[in-house]
């Protein structure tokens, strides 16, 4: 591993720990040459993961662009990068556990439900602009069925 600083490959494994729920071990480093530390992540090395989007054309899962959109959605609500990380995780784990190819439609679905578990808000930020929302009576719709979905069940007395 190069260090990110002066580039040496000559470094020792300072620290070692199960990341991901034990899908890939973080492990802190320490550059002999200048003494720096960084982190590395390693991960199984899984089949490719391609979305095919509504144009037809196919590209290879970006966990990136999931986390990106899952931030803007989460911006100033209460939830950490590190949830948004895990839950951008689990959304890929879902993704894979149905195909090596999936369409960009099931990226936006699962998505939508994960955020749906962690945030009301961030929920409908996201559905917003993934259904592309124009008049307020789309946002009424969507809170309607996430009261509907979300409230508690009253039981008869």
């Amino acid at each position: 591993m190069r260090c990110p600083w002066c580039q040496e490959d000559n470094d020792k494994v300072v620290d070692s720990r199960l990341a991901d729920d034990g899908a890939a071990i973080r492990r802190r480093r320490e550059c002999v040459a200048c003494g720096e530390r960084f982190t590395t992540f390693e991960r199984l090395g899984d089949l490719p993961l391609t979305v095919t989007k509504r144009d037809e054309s196919r590209e290879p899962f970006d966990r990136d662009k999931v986390v990106s959109g899952m931030s803007s959605a989460c911006k100033n609500r209460p939830i950490t990068a590190e949830q948004i990380a895990e839950l951008a995780g689990e959304v890929e784990e879902t993704l894979r556990a149905e195909s090596s190819v999936v369409t960009s439609e099931m990226v936006g679905l699962t998505v939508l439900e994960a955020l749906r578990k962690l945030d009301d808000v961030a929920y409908l930020r996201f559905a917003s602009v993934y259904k592309g929302f124009e008049e307020i009576g789309d946002f009424q719709r969507e809170v309607g069925l996430l009261k509907k979905v979300t409230a508690p069940k009253q039981r008869e007395r």
